[in-house]
């Protein structure tokens, strides 16, 4: 016998293509999260938006090898400087965001910028992705030591308001931490300098070695050579404390200077969209990399202790309150860049 079905009507046809339709709809999704648990499958490209030699560069080259032994993947470091951090910064804003194109900002990438430039091509909470942090950067002031008989912080304020604007300080770019934070100095002491931004801290302690800057703002295990050879003298470390680098150099609190902000951070962050799986195990690779025995004691020895045990979520609130401290800070030093 032989038994023959009705013929599907119109209703349903349109019910047998939707539930072809469904399946058909998540294979893209599914793909897409085939290839985030799959990540990653190929070299990642990791931009520091400043020249070689500075802190980023070098908390890059310490964190980096071990990076790509937890991911089992090369990361391969381009130096990207220029606009204070924002040309490098941007590339990997504007890149695809599948996992393969990081940067390791700093407050000058976000907040710092967000107040400086007119014209930033990117936003740092839109466009980008925050992942994790990695150090937190106390900053040292320390003046030139050739063709300038200034020994002690009250001699070197004497000097800048006998003779306004007739000193200069040097940064490692405008938009820089310590363009900032010198800016926001001479306004807390009413006192005025020139400001010469130079492509990397290297060329800035040049400058100031030679005296062709007067002084300057950065990282006490930059300053700390140039201070215990004489080329430079390292007058006050910014904060309460003293640094265990220059345990011969004051705080800024010692000494009674108005306090005004002067810190930093690093931070990687991914393009804006970077898939939560990829944020995740990026952000673990980066917990357990400032772990590491040896990364953590010479990121100590360094000065710039490692900011562990933040998620993403908490350190993308971060971001968001460092640019809402610093943007009115910026505006009220008066630097601009464009």
């Amino acid at each position: 016998m032989t038994i023959v079905l009705p013929a599907p009507g119109r209703r349903s046809l349109l019910a047998m293509a939707g539930s072809l339709a469904v399946p058909a709809l998540l294979l893209p999704e599914r793909a897409q999260a085939q290839r985030d648990a799959a990540w990653p499958n190929r070299p990642i490209r990791m931009v520091v938006p400043f020249a070689t030699g500075g802190g980023t560069d070098i908390t890059m080259r310490l964190l980096a090898p071990k990076l790509g032994e937890l991911l089992g993947q090369t990361i391969v470091i381009e130096n990207r400087p220029g606009a204070g951090s924002t040309v490098g910064t941007d590339s990997v804003a504007k890149s695809a965001p599948d996992g393969y194109s990081f940067v390791l900002a700093t407050l000058s990438s976000t907040g710092i910028a967000k107040g400086l430039y007119r014209n930033l091509p990117y936003d740092p909470v839109r466009d980008l992705t925050a992942v994790a942090p990695t150090v937190f950067i106390p900053i040292s002031f320390g003046i030139t030591q050739r063709g300038w008989d200034v020994k002690s912080y009250p001699e070197f304020v004497a000097a800048l308001k006998a003779k306004p604007g007739a000193y200069s300080y040097g940064s490692s770019g405008a938009g820089s931490t310590g363009h900032i934070a010198s800016a926001n100095f001479l306004r807390q002491i009413g006192a005025q300098a020139e400001h010469i931004p130079y492509r990397g801290a290297g060329q800035s302690f040049a400058a100031l070695i030679a005296g062709e800057t007067q002084f300057t703002h950065d990282i006490p295990s930059l300053l700390k050579p140039l201070h215990e050879s004489g080329q430079a003298r390292v007058l006050f470390v910014n904060g309460t404390e003293r640094s265990p680098l220059l345990p011969d150099v004051p705080a800024q609190s010692e000494l009674g200077i108005p306090d005004y902000k002067s810190y930093s951070w690093y931070g990687i962050f991914g393009p804006a969209n970077l898939p939560p799986a990829i944020t995740t195990k990026m952000a673990a690779a980066i917990e357990a990399a400032l772990a590491d025995p040896a990364i953590d004691g010479k990121l100590k020895e360094l000065g710039t202790p490692g900011m562990r045990g933040w998620t993403p979520p908490r350190f993308a609130q971060y971001v968001k309150e460092e640019i809402d401290t610093w943007v009115p800070l910026v505006e009220a030093s008066g630097a601009r860049a464009d």
